[in-house]
C-alpha cells in the first residue's frame, strides 16, 4: 500500500524551503522544524548520494560517511529508481560549485 504523503501540509512545507533567501535562513528553519538529528540525517543521505554517483563503494562510502549500508542502499535505490530529486540538486550543487 503507497502512503500518500501529498498534500496541503507538505505543499506548505515545500513552499516554505523555497521561500528561504540564503543560507542563514536556511539554517534557522531548519533548526527549528527538524532535530539536529533529522538533519545530519538528511545530510548525510545527501552527502552518500553524492559519492554514489562519483562512482565509490559501499565501504569507501560507509567510511567517509558512517552510513550503514543500509542507507546506502535506500539511497542508491532513489539515485537508481527515485524522482530524480538527488541527481537534480547534486547537479546543481557541482555547477554552483564550479562557478565560485
Amino acid at each position: 500500500m503507497t502512503i500518500k504523503w501529498k498534500d496541503n501540509l507538505s505543499d506548505q512545507l515545500c513552499a516554505a524551503f523555497l521561500l528561504m533567501e540564503n543560507e542563514e535562513e536556511m539554517y534557522a528553519f531548519l533548526e527549528d522544524i527538524a532535530t539536529i538529528g533529522e538533519i545530519k540525517a538528511l545530510s548525510q543521505r545527501l552527502e552518500v548520494a553524492t559519492q554514489l554517483s562519483r562512482g565509490l563503494t559501499y565501504p569507501q562510502i560507509a567510511q567517509k560517511t558512517g552510513a550503514s549500508t543500509a542507507t546506502i542502499s535506500r539511497v542508491k535505490k532513489c539515485l537508481e529508481h527515485g524522482t530524480n530529486g538527488y541527481n537534480i540538486v547534486i547537479e546543481r550543487l557541482e555547477a554552483k560549485s564550479k562557478n565560485k
